[in-house]
């Protein structure tokens, strides 16, 4: 898959050309347009155990979806046990740099391998139980009283692997080992896009996880669309934007959005690279169900993990250019750190869990979505073009 990020023009800003035409179509305040398209959904497509399974059978288990950040495990030899899927899995970086990705389960009677959600440096992962021994590629090389087994062989006991990706910074999975799924059109766009960020080269400052009930797609909306923003934000970043649309650009099932801030002038940009997360927000959906948003000093990801039709796990990255060093660093870092808690957690999820409340009760048959919005309707379409 090709993630190279163009060279030309747009080099030394650090953006691919997709990025910069993006840029260039926002417009002043006065000048934009007043988008009125409009959608709608039945409830049932977000509270339907039906239609949670078959998101799960149908799209979830079909399509590659994000494991962890390649920045995670930045080094040879480091696994990560990764659960928020619902599906045990082992990440790991051999000893080549080579990510890889397996079920976590040993070949022997199925333990798992690894416990805990933090990345571990070693160059071997063995089993808790009987100490059963892989290498980072996943090979079996270690069987305590190997003879009591004469006819096994440890070339076949390898562990079993899962179609892997890694591009855009990101380290993607096909959750079923059955199948071999394809990186979606488009996506190698959205990667190129993220690598001209330098999302694959960034540290990890922070990460947190959220367990929420509520169905995932009501967690994904509200990124989806800037209409919440003056409203639902109104006493945290909300004098930070104008109340207008954003630039929208699908990229085949994948999102983006290109966003000025208040009183922006693309004049600023000029000959400034180091101006663009200042004055502009970009805010990804890596279909199906990851979230970039960009910040001045910082990038978010989250990953949202489908659990049931009203629970969602949501495993959060913060990531920046390098690790603080500097007490200035630190401080800011700390502070980037809780306001995320405070707005996408005390803020957006909250939306996201009051909306699943206010439709459980009935009543509400349909949900509307308008000009500001727009967005919201296109991924729902996606979602059901896998659904049989």
């Amino acid at each position: 898959m090709e993630t190279k990020k163009s060279e030309e023009n747009f080099a030394p800003m650090g953006l691919t050309e997709s990025q910069w035409a993006a840029i260039q179509a926002i417009r002043p305040l006065d000048e934009m347009e007043v988008p009125t398209d409009e959608a709608s959904r039945p409830v049932d497509v977000y509270l339907s155990d039906a239609r949670f399974q078959s998101e799960q059978r149908d799209l979830f288990s079909k399509v590659p979806v994000v494991a962890t950040v390649s920045a995670y495990l930045p080094k040879p030899g480091m696994s990560l046990a990764q659960d928020c899927y619902g599906v045990p899995l082992l990440i790991t970086r051999d000893r080549e740099g080579v990510a890889r990705a397996f079920i976590n389960a040993c070949r022997h009677r199925g333990s798992k391998l690894v416990e805990g959600d933090e990345p571990v440096q070693s160059g071997r992962v063995s089993c808790p139980y009987h100490a059963w021994t892989y290498a980072m590629d996943g090979k079996l090389v270690g069987i305590p009283r190997q003879e009591t087994f004469p006819s096994l062989k440890k070339c076949d006991l390898g562990l079993v692997a899962l179609k892997t990706y890694e591009a855009g910074g990101f380290i993607w999975v096909g959750l079923d080992h059955k199948e071999s799924p394809e990186m979606l059109e488009g996506s190698d766009q959205v990667c190129a896009d993220l690598e001209a960020f330098g999302l694959d080269n960034m540290y990890v400052y922070g990460r947190r996880k959220y367990d929420l009930e509520t169905n995932w797609k009501f967690v994904i909306e509200p990124f989806l669309e800037g209409y919440h923003v003056q409203r639902l934000h109104a006493d945290s970043i909300a004098k930070l934007f104008d109340d207008v649309p954003s630039v929208y650009t699908l990229l085949g099932h994948n999102q983006r959005q290109v966003s000025g801030k208040a009183g922006f002038d693309p004049a600023v940009l000029n000959g400034n690279p180091d101006n663009l997360h200042k004055y502009i927000t970009h805010a990804y959906l890596a279909f199906p169900n990851t979230i970039v948003v960009t910040s001045p000093y910082y990038i978010s990801v989250m990953v949202l993990c489908p659990r049931a039709a009203n629970r969602t796990v949501v495993d959060y990255y913060m990531l920046v250019k390098e690790k603080p060093e500097t007490e200035k660093a630190k401080e800011l870092y700390a502070r980037s750190f809780k306001l995320i808690d405070e707005v996408f957690g005390g803020e957006d999820f909250r939306a996201a869990l009051i909306q699943q409340q206010g439709l459980q009760a009935g009543g509400v048959d349909t949900v509307y979505f308008g000009g500001l919005e727009k967005m919201i309707g296109p991924f729902h379409d996606s979602v059901e073009s896998f659904l049989k």
